[in-house]
């Protein structure tokens, strides 16, 4: 898929507002998040030693940004996502049961294509937090998730306060499936496919257990098998009509315990991977039961200011196809 500008698309805001607003949601979801889920904010890395399995390695064929670093004496790599390094930060800490960590997390995904909702430049709100093994379960999801979806409807609202002309709806209610249930229900489509037209159905969407084989013997999409539980997991989608899609804003979900990593490593064929540092922690049960995941900060911002190119609020790098349509569109990159 290409960048492409809906016809008759015009802005809300001008370039001025759009700065402002962005400054709105950069300030207050986060600020909603905290109190919701019980966050602190901490530091980040922009790179972790190559050797340490902190990096998150996504779908497994996404290449990371690596050079070497003379003083250290490793090699880094600019990070995916902090999933790994947060369950991490949460052990190193002392962190408690029922309290986490966020972070502004800023990434480097090089072979990321590109379209109206994926850029080379990732910036998302990364938390985890501590959980006890009764809160791992489906219904702790759902209730973390649908708080997620409060905090994004509040900053909504402060956005329509403050900027009349955004006239953006969101369903506050969310509604939860199965990946196993689309395929059920649609399995002559695309995963892809499935979503939208229950994303358009039901406008805030988790579509949950991503990563495992489904019926078919094909995964809905696919997933790391190191840090969520594939049954326990999810994304948070939303519909844009501007765009006429389904936009992810949200990979979330409880994390791997001891047995489900054996598990997970096993079916992905990844055991190579149990003697690295992190996963040695884990297996022998050392490391915390958490729970977390991204929030996209760009693609937040997206979706509130009803912006049709994520390069209208973030900037990056662009293919020469996508200057060309947004420039015809009199679509102004950052």
């Amino acid at each position: 898929m290409q960048s492409f500008i809906p016809e008759h698309y015009e802005s809300k805001l001008n370039l001025y507002e759009t700065q402002s607003a962005i400054g709105l949601v950069k300030r207050d979801f986060p600020a909603s998040l905290e109190q919701a889920l019980r966050l602190k904010r901490v530091s980040a890395p922009l790179f972790v030693d190559a050797k340490s399995g902190l990096n998150d390695d996504l779908n497994g064929v996404e290449r990371p940004v690596s050079f070497w670093a003379p003083a250290t004496g490793v090699e880094a790599q600019v990070v995916h996502s902090l999933a790994k390094w947060k369950r991490m930060a949460l052990y190193r800490y002392d962190f408690y049961a029922g309290k986490g960590l966020y972070t502004d997390m800023n990434a480097i995904r090089q072979d990321e294509e590109l379209d109206n909702a994926h850029s080379i430049y990732v910036d998302q709100w990364d938390w985890e937090k501590v959980i006890t093994r009764e809160d791992r379960n489906m219904a702790y999801l759902k209730e973390t998730v649908q708080a997620i979806v409060t905090c994004i409807c509040h900053t909504l609202d402060s956005l329509r306060v403050r900027f009349r002309s955004i006239d953006t709806e969101l369903k506050r209610e969310v509604t939860f499936v199965s990946s196993q249930e689309l395929e059920d229900r649609w399995p002559e489509l695309t995963p892809s496919e499935r979503e939208y037209r229950f994303v358009k159905e039901h406008k805030t969407v988790f579509i949950t257990e991503i990563g495992d084989q489904l019926r078919s013997g094909k995964p809905h999409d696919g997933r790391a098998p190191d840090y969520d539980d594939w049954h326990l997991n999810g994304d948070l989608l939303f519909y844009h009509p501007v765009l006429d899609m389904a936009l992810e804003i949200s990979s979330m979900g409880i994390r791997v315990d001891p047995e489900s990593l054996d598990r997970q490593l096993a079916l992905a064929h990844c055991d190579n991977r149990r003697q690295l540092p992190f996963h040695r922690m884990l297996l022998e049960g050392k490391l915390p039961l958490t729970m977390g995941g991204g929030i996209g900060q760009s693609r937040l911002c997206m979706l509130l200011l009803g912006k049709a190119h994520i390069g209208e609020v973030q900037s990056s790098l662009w293919d020469p196809h996508t200057v060309e349509v947004c420039e015809k569109a009199g679509v102004v990159l950052l």
